[in-house]
């Protein structure tokens, strides 16, 4: 990496929000699909949000060219990737060398976790190492479902809450979820054993922060310590930023907060074109800075939240301008406000496009209509 010595907050150039906005676009292979493999996207993109099974296959096949669903279920089903809790305490899925070090660099958050209060009174009595070692015993023996998992420990700690219990055991483990869970087109519900037992390697050290900053940077910059927070659930970061200072760019964002970044990363010109992308709920996208405006225009905050459901966003010029869902027989998009005639043509053709690529046995109308109701 070149160095370069990074300037005064003060007087740090101001980026505004397109700027931003096209820069983690062509961070995030949105701003022109690449030609990298799954493996490789999934690896440069430090894991995606696999909340639900279609999440990451949609994902991929709004950044990546050829990109075809039996290519991650193949890397699924060879254990090159695995789905398991990570970042922010959700399930994201991780190359399997990620998966053996990020999951020790976030086990702060996990400690942090079990001492909320709805499960730190729930494991009154509980000894956590004993838990941890009944667990790894009970889902190595065989991949565990969740509920047999809970029943299990309830044998042996019965004054405790069940839930406490199975959120004890994701916490102190490092578990991964087993296939057929996660395949395209052949899932099954929800079994766990120890990332360790399912790779057939041993743990491995946690992930040098130093070298997460630089990589959360590559994908997601230029960003400031906050963000990198809100994206890995992690706290006391800013040492990280100030040790690899010399190294890095700084810039300021339209609120002078100060903002990082590699000095070789993409930064293309602010009217750069963003062609329209449908996204999967939970991309991470959307959810991994503190400030959300480089791609969530301020009247559209919260427009993606329905109660518990978060709805698939819809990007337009490279920002969030509605939803979408499959429902039936029918690609249903909902604009938040009108689109012109090309840009809803240029919508039609991405949504063609994915459905293309993903469900090419089915047979969909796309229209556009309500979504959120």
């Amino acid at each position: 990496m070149t160095t370069t010595k990074a300037q005064p907050a003060t007087t740090a150039p101001v980026l505004g929000t397109r700027a931003l906005n096209r820069a983690t676009l062509a961070r995030q292979l949105l701003l022109g699909r690449s030609p990298m493999s799954a493996k490789a996207a999934v690896e440069h993109l430090v894991g995606l949000q696999a909340q639900e099974v279609k999440p990451p296959y949609h994902a991929l096949a709004a950044r990546l060219e050829g990109f075809a669903p039996e290519e991650l279920s193949g890397l699924l089903d060879g254990r090159e990737v695995v789905r398991m809790v990570t970042l922010r305490s959700t399930i994201h899925l991780h190359t399997a060398d990620d998966s053996l070090t990020l999951r020790p660099l976030v086990q702060p958050a996990r400690d942090r976790e079990l001492n909320m209060k709805q499960f730190r009174e729930g494991l009154v009595g509980v000894d956590l190492g004993r838990l941890a070692d009944l667990a790894r015993d009970l889902v190595e023996a065989e991949p565990r479902t969740m509920r047999q998992l809970r029943e299990a420990l309830r044998a042996e700690w019965p004054d405790a809450d069940p839930q406490a219990l199975a959120v004890a055991a994701r916490c102190t483990l490092p578990l991964v979820q087993v296939t057929p869970r996660g395949l395209w087109g052949r899932s099954a519900q929800v079994a766990v054993t120890t990332v360790e037992h399912w790779l057939g390697r041993p743990a491995e050290p946690p992930a040098a922060l130093d070298a997460v900053v630089l990589r959360y940077l590559a994908a997601f910059g230029p960003a400031s310590v906050r963000d990198l927070q809100t994206w890995a659930g992690l706290t006391r970061t800013r040492p990280a930023f100030e040790r690899l200072r010399p190294s890095l760019v700084t810039f300021r964002d339209p609120n002078g907060v100060e903002l990082f970044d590699l000095p070789d990363a993409p930064r293309p010109d602010p009217d750069t074109p963003a062609p329209p992308r449908l996204l999967p709920e939970f991309d991470n996208l959307m959810l991994s800075h503190a400030d959300r405006t480089r791609v969530i225009p301020a009247p559209h905050r919260g427009r993606t939240w329905q109660a518990n459901t978060f709805h698939c966003p819809l990007l337009v010029d490279g920002f969030l301008a509605g939803v979408w869902r499959l429902h039936e027989d029918a690609l249903v998009i909902e604009p938040f406000t009108d689109l012109t005639r090309a840009a809803r043509e240029e919508v039609g053709a991405e949504a063609e496009r994915m459905l293309r690529t993903l469900y090419p046995r089915g047979s969909y109308d796309i229209r556009f209509g309500t979504v959120i109701g």
